[in-house]
């Protein structure tokens, strides 16, 4: 085996890794700020994916609005109506479970799930549908000297690390991170201060929602945008983070980066297992290890 293959392999990896990564980033934030476990961070992950889908080729059609919305505008809009759409839901529903078990929280986000994926399944073919509004100015190929490579994708990546190291960074190293994680801590003290727990939890739903919907705009125009993108890949992305350790913002970053790598060296050395062997990692870190690579011990 060259290491051309082997390098070209963890390239493609770490373009899957990539997504991992920042799926899993919003539901750290989430259950590490709010101690929700977000179900529906699949269908947000979808429901960016769409909302790309219908912002560029379906608004004249179905509303009757001479608008198309390209691709980077999308990487804005999107994740404003995903996020939206994720302060509702706490705002309306979420924000009464607080008190419960946390198997409520779950339920209710697996319904909300199950209904986004039943109505976008009425409308659009659930084997997928292409997203067209790939930009001309990363179309074509790189030449990384080992392999040539598609420019989105490689834009895909980077992109997706930037937004993945700076939304760490401004949880763990500013003011605005820190009255969050005060606001979570402790929120009776810190409303004392004159800070707005309510708003600050559900402004950081409607962020976790938001990075999902921004993955869904990224994952447009590589894959069929389906009513079951979401499904399909909010099982795996449960996996990295209880890898990472629940909660642990970088713990997701780099579990999700390091598990798109070995998934895509896995599909060189033995084809087979590529679909499991996150799964099996994840066992051997829930056995040795409970609280995850970067999580705390209670």
């Amino acid at each position: 085996m060259s290491i051309q293959v082997i390098m070209s392999q963890a390239l493609l990896g770490l373009n899957v890794g990539v997504f991992y990564a920042m799926l899993s980033l919003g539901l750290a934030v989430i259950f590490g700020l709010l101690n929700i476990i977000n179900f529906a961070h699949g269908a947000m992950y979808m429901l960016g994916a769409f909302v790309a889908l219908i912002g560029y080729s379906y608004l004249d059609q179905w509303f009757g609005i001479n608008l198309q919305i390209g691709f980077w505008a999308s990487l804005i809009v999107v994740p404003l109506v995903v996020g939206g759409l994720g302060i509702l839901i706490e705002r309306t529903m979420l924000k009464r479970l607080y008190q419960l078990d946390h198997i409520y929280g779950l339920l209710l986000t697996f319904g909300i799930t199950l209904i986004l994926q039943g109505l976008f399944a009425n409308f659009f073919n659930v084997s997928g549908t292409p997203y067209p509004g790939q930009p001309e100015s990363l179309s074509g190929v790189v030449n990384l000297g080992f392999m040539y490579f598609p420019t989105y994708r490689l834009f895909a990546i980077v992109f997706s690390l930037v937004v993945c190291f700076g939304t760490w960074y401004v949880i763990e190293h500013t003011k605005l991170g820190s009255r969050l994680r005060a606001g979570v801590e402790n929120p009776q003290l810190t409303q004392t201060f004159g800070l707005n727990v309510p708003l600050m939890v559900t402004l950081t739903f409607g962020f976790g929602a938001a990075l999902a919907g921004l993955a869904g705009v990224l994952a447009a125009p590589i894959y069929s945008v389906s009513p079951l993108m979401g499904a399909d890949l909010i099982i795996v992305v449960f996996a990295v983070v209880v890898i990472g350790g629940m909660g642990s913002i970088m713990g997701a970053i780099l579990s999700g980066l390091a598990l798109g790598l070995v998934e895509g060296l896995t599909k060189v050395i033995y084809p087979p297992a590529a679909s499991t062997v996150i799964f099996f990692l994840m066992v051997l870190v829930l056995l040795f290890r409970p609280a995850g690579l970067f999580g705390k011990e209670k």
